[in-house]
C-alpha cells in the first residue's frame, strides 16, 4: 500500500511512517521546509508543501492508495486569540485542502484526524463514538474540523475520523514535558486529579492506523484512545511510581489558569473516553493500562 501522511515529519507523522515501512507499505510525507525529520529508506518519499494551500502535492496524492491527515498546530502552549485562529486554521485549511486533492474513488482511504476533546467536559461519564459534542472551545474546533473532512462524502472514498487521546510516548509529545518535575520530587496531580485523562500508547496508536488502512470494511469514527483512561490523579500516581519519585504535589488550579491562561483550564477538566468501535473490530491493545504503558516508554527513553 502507498500512504500520503500530510503532516508527516511532525511527531506523530514520524512514528506512523516508521511503522508503516516496517509493515512494508510505501510512505510519502509530506511538510512544509527541507525534510527535516526525513526517514531514509528506499520505500520513504518526502515531498515538501503546505499544507494549507493549494500546490503540485495534491496531485502526488492521486498515486498513492490512502490519505492520512495529521497536521495542525500544538494545543499545548498558552493560548492568545491570535494563536486559537491559528488552532482552527491548520486544520479547517489542511483539511479543506486534502478534500480537494482527493480523487473520486472509493478504493482510495482518507484518514482525517480529530481530538477526544470533541466530547467536552462531561465528568465520569464514559464516552464512545457515538456520544455528543461539546460546546467548549477545543470541541467545537473538532466539530468544525470534522465537518470540513465530511465534505469528502462527494469523492465517493472510504472516510474515517480518528479521534486522539494524548499521545504517549518517550521522545517528545505530553511526557516529555511530564518527566521533568517529577525527576525533582514535585510531581503530582494537576488541580483536583479528579478529571479524567484519555491516553493512548505511541505503539498502539500507529498500529491502529494500520489497522483501520488494511481492513477496507471498516469507515467512520473511531476513538484512538487506551480502553482504560484514567483520573490526572492517577496519571501521576502512576508515573511517580514508574519513576520512582513521589507524586503528591498538587499544581493548584488557579496556578495553573494563571501560567497557562484558558489552556490551562482544559487541563483541569478532561474526558473518560472509550475506543469501543476499535474493541467492536477487534483490535488488540498491547499497553491498556497506563503504568505498564508508562513502564514500557521509560525503558526506551
Amino acid at each position: 500500500m502507498k500512504v500520503f501522511i500530510v503532516g508527516g515529519t511532525g511527531f506523530v507523522g514520524t512514528l506512523l511512517s516508521k511503522k508503516l515501512l516496517e509493515k512494508g507499505h510505501y510512505v510519502t510525507a509530506m511538510a512544509r521546509g527541507r525534510g527535516k525529520g526525513r526517514i531514509e529508506h528506499d520505500k520513504y518519499h518526502y515531498v515538501s508543501g503546505d499544507a494549507q494551500e493549494p500546490g503540485s502535492w495534491q496531485q502526488a496524492l492521486h498515486d498513492h492508495d490512502a490519505v492520512v491527515n495529521l497536521a495542525g498546530v500544538t494545543i499545548f502552549r498558552r493560548w492568545n486569540p491570535q494563536y486559537k485562529q491559528d488552532i482552527l486554521d491548520s486544520r479547517i485549511l489542511t483539511t479543506r485542502r486534502v478534500v480537494e486533492a482527493l480523487p473520486e474513488n472509493p478504493s482510495f482511504t482518507f484518514i482525517n484526524t480529530s481530538a477526544a476533546g470533541y466530547y467536552g467536559f462531561t465528568g465520569d461519564e464514559e464516552l464512545t463514538e457515538d456520544s455528543p459534542p461539546g460546546d467548549d472551545f477545543l470541541s467545537l474546533v473538532c466539530q468544525d474540523w470534522e465537518a470540513e473532512a465530511a465534505k469528502a462524502e462527494a469523492k465517493k472514498v472510504r472516510r474515517l475520523i480518528t479521534r486522539f487521546g494524548v499521545v504517549m510516548q518517550a521522545h517528545g509529545g505530553a511526557l516529555e514535558q511530564m518527566i521533568p518535575p517529577f525527576k525533582f520530587g514535585l510531581g503530582g496531580p494537576l488541580g483536583s486529579g479528579k478529571q479524567w485523562f484519555s491516553w493512548i500508547h505511541a505503539n498502539d496508536l500507529t498500529s491502529a492506523f494500520v489497522f483501520l488502512l488494511e481492513n477496507k470494511e471498516l469507515e467512520g469514527v473511531f476513538n484512538f484512545t487506551a480502553p482504560n483512561p484514567v483520573t490526572n490523579k492517577g496519571m501521576a500516581k502512576a508515573l511517580g511510581k514508574a519513576l520512582g519519585r513521589p507524586a503528591f504535589i498538587p499544581v493548584p488550579g488557579f496556578i495553573l489558569k494563571l501560567i497557562m491562561g484558558e489552556f490551562g483550564d482544559t487541563l483541569l477538566h478532561g474526558q473518560r473516553v472509550i475506543p469501543q468501535r476499535l474493541l467492536d473490530a477487534g483490535f488488540t491493545f498491547k499497553h491498556p493500562e497506563m503504568l505498564p504503558a508508562l513502564e514500557h516508554l521509560l525503558k526506551q527513553a
